[in-house]
This record gives structure tokens, sequence and C-alpha cells, in this order.
């Protein structure tokens, strides 16, 4: 059995440049484990905070100071790593140590433990023996919190190639349908920048429903039929467009106001103009009643909690009780740590809810979350289509089907 050696931690920068922390954690002298934090641009109000006071540095010397409780410990076991995580900082919400830091420490334990056995991650934190691919999810094109002025208000249009029988040719159709929804931009504006969002989404100066017919389109133009080879996502985000002195829906971009009754059907009409396969925060994060008509209206799409559920195990329980989502998304950052996360997706399985393992929009080149997807049972992985950030996700997906040990793509 293992033992972890030592903990050290460093300041980095994620994929939007700003300050994170990395941690290291080495068992038996010799297996290195490395993650570095991700961190939200469009976050819940009751996720774990990143960085006490926002200081990525306070994390790094809080950590620092307390590397001698992790030494020695089983790097395997993260119900007691977490558990000492807990003995720094006891805060529902980690705003002393930082969730940054539960994230990395934790992650990185997992890293460092399947390197000395010698077995992939994925298979160290689940020995189930049906493990399959989730069918990755990629933003296609960005608005709102992830791009800049003049883009539609909704945040992230996406694809997902939902007939796909491998992993390779579920990426090879996202990355295509990328590439075609950047040439119709061009088409339609030469003066088109190439501009991309947070997470490599096309970023143009569009209206919503000019942003979607531009992405079906796209599909259709390369053959693919809606809702059968691939389909279209949305994650609406729509806690940004929330304004709680008004009870409305604010779309600033669009000029338009919606009542919470309006929103539900704003979001019904693009459900199934596009036959989306997908739906995410289609109202703001404390309307599960709404949430909840918008379940039992389309119990066949994938009605998704994220800010609505920030990866709260207790939250999941109370969306749970009333129906809210059928879908959750899973970002281990949101939780803290990587036992918080687990503890959650077993609560999603008991409850027939689904899992989509999502990235951040700041995030690093590491690709744990492939093997975190793959062990949770996700249906999905959120993570993007181009980007040097987000591709490391795709190709470790890749080298993960050298192993043989995963039978095919998700039921979704």
């Amino acid at each position: 059995m293992a033992r972890i050696t030592s903990v050290r931690g460093r300041l980095l920068y994620n994929s939007r440049g700003s300050k994170t922390i990395e941690i290291d954690v080495i068992s038996d002298n010799t297996h290195l484990g490395r993650v570095c934090a991700p961190s939200g641009a469009s976050v819940g109000k009751h996720e774990a905070v990143s960085f006490p006071d926002n200081r990525p540095e306070k994390s790094l010397e809080i950590i620092n100071a307390n590397e001698k409780k992790f030494v020695g410990l089983d790097p395997s076991n993260l119900k007691l790593i977490h558990d000492t995580i807990r003995t720094i900082d006891s805060t529902a919400n980690y705003s002393k140590i930082g969730g940054s830091v539960a994230f990395a420490l934790t992650i990185a334990s997992i890293d460092s433990a399947a390197k000395s056995l010698r077995i992939p991650i994925f298979k160290l934190l689940s020995n189930d023996m049906e493990l399959r691919f989730p069918f990755p999810l990629g933003n296609i094109l960005g608005g709102g919190a992830h791009a800049g002025p003049g883009t539609p208000d909704i945040q992230e249009i996406l694809v997902c190639a939902t007939g796909s029988k491998t992993i390779r040719e579920a990426i090879e159709f996202n990355l295509t349908i990328h590439k075609e929804v950047g040439k119709i931009l061009a088409k339609k504006d030469p003066s088109f920048t190439n501009g991309r969002g947070d997470e490599g989404g096309w970023a143009p100066k569009l209206k919503n429903d000019e942003a979607l017919e531009t992405c079906a389109r796209a599909c259709e133009q390369l053959g693919f039929t809606l809702g059968k080879e691939v389909s279209l996502g949305v994650d609406f985000a729509s806690s940004t467009q929330w304004n709680e002195k008004e009870k409305k829906y604010i779309y600033d971009r669009a000029g338009l106001e919606n009542t919470p009754e309006e929103q539900i059907e704003f979001a019904s009409d693009i459900i199934k103009k596009y036959k989306l396969a997908y739906a995410e925060d289609a109202v703001h994060e404390e309307a599960f009643d709404d949430m909840a008509v918008l379940a039992k209206k389309f119990p066949n799409v994938l009605i998704t909690g994220d800010d609505l559920l920030v990866t709260n195990t207790e939250i999941l329980k109370r969306a749970t009780k009333v129906k809210a989502c059928n879908a959750a998304i899973l970002k281990v950052n949101q939780a803290g740590s990587l036992y918080d996360a687990l503890e959650f997706a077993k609560e999603a399985t008991k409850n027939n809810i689904k899992i989509i393992t999502s990235h951040r929009s700041g995030e690093s080149v590491d690709s744990h979350i492939s093997h975190i997807g793959i062990a949770t049972k996700s249906k999905m992985l959120k993570v993007g289509v181009v980007g040097g950030e987000r591709i490391a996700k795709l190709n470790e997906l890749l080298r993960i089907s050298e192993y043989d040990l995963i039978r095919g793509m998700a039921e979704i």
C-alpha cells in the first residue's frame, strides 16, 4: 500500500490567464500525482469558494503550512484525505482553505495512487466491469458570460454525436460540425474575426435565434439529421439573465424580458424546434418548481441542473423531492473535494438522475475529468471541442480506448 511522502503547492495560470493553484502529491517518494485547479465564469452562489478572499496565494500558504498532516496517508483513501482537509477547514463551502485546494489535493492523491498501482484512474475509482464512454458534449457557439458584447445571450450552443458507436467517431463529428459552423459564419460575415469564447465555441455577433439556426444548418449541411446522428444542446445559464428585483429574465442583447412563465415557454420552444437532447439551467438557480415543469414536459431530454445543483448533495436531495431535473452536472470543484463529488454522483445514480461530468470555462490541460466521467457512468462529458485545454480531455478518452476495458458508448 502506497503512502504519501510529500505534498507541494504552487501558483500557476488557467486558460483565461487567471491565477490558480496546482498541487503535487508524491507517494513512496516516487509516484507523482499533479493537478491544476480550474475555475468557472458562470458561478452558482451555493458552490464551493475557489479561494479564500479570492486569493490563491492564501490557499497556497495554508496547504504548504499543513503538508505534514497528509504525509503517511494512503493516497487512494479519498475519505481519509477529505476528512483531513476538513480538520483544516470545516466551513460548508471551503471558504477557509479554498475549494480549489480540496479539488487539486484529492485528485492529485488519486492520480498518485493509480500510478503506484499501475492502473488507470477510472479503474481505481470504479471496479465496475460495465463502464462505457460518455458522449463528448462540446460548445460550438458561445455567448453570455463566456464571450464578448454582441454575442448571443444564450451562453452555449452545444453539439453531441448521439448516434455515434465509437468514441473516436463521436469526437470527429463534433470537430467537423464546429469547423462547419466557422465556415458558415465566415461566409455570412466576411469581417468575422474567427473569435472564440472561453471554451472554444465561435463568438459571433448574432442574436439567439440566428445562432441556433446557424448551428442547425451546419449539422444539416454535413448530412446529419438532428436528433439522430447528432443532437444540439443549450446551456441557457439563466441565472445570468434573472433579475431578482423585477422577477424577470432580462436578455439585454436580444432586447427580451421574460416572466417565469414566459421563460418556460421560451426554453420549451427552443427544445422542440431544434430537437435538443440537452437543456441546462433553462431557469434560474432557485427555480426548482419551474425546472420540474420542464423535466415533466420533456422526459426524453436531459433537463440538466448546474447552477441549480452546484454538485451539492443536499441541494440534489431537495431537487429530487420535486423532480426538478432528470440530469445533473458534476463539476468537482463546485463540490470541493473529489470525495464530495463522488458522493453527489452516488446520490444522483440512486435517484435515476443522469450525470454529465463537466469542465470549467477557466481550465488547465489536465485530463483527469475524462477518467472521472467514465468512473461515475456519466452519460456525457462536457469538455468543449477545440483549444488545448479542451482537446486534452478528448485525447485522453482516445488513449483510454486502447485499454480495451470500456464497453462502447453510454446509453442516453
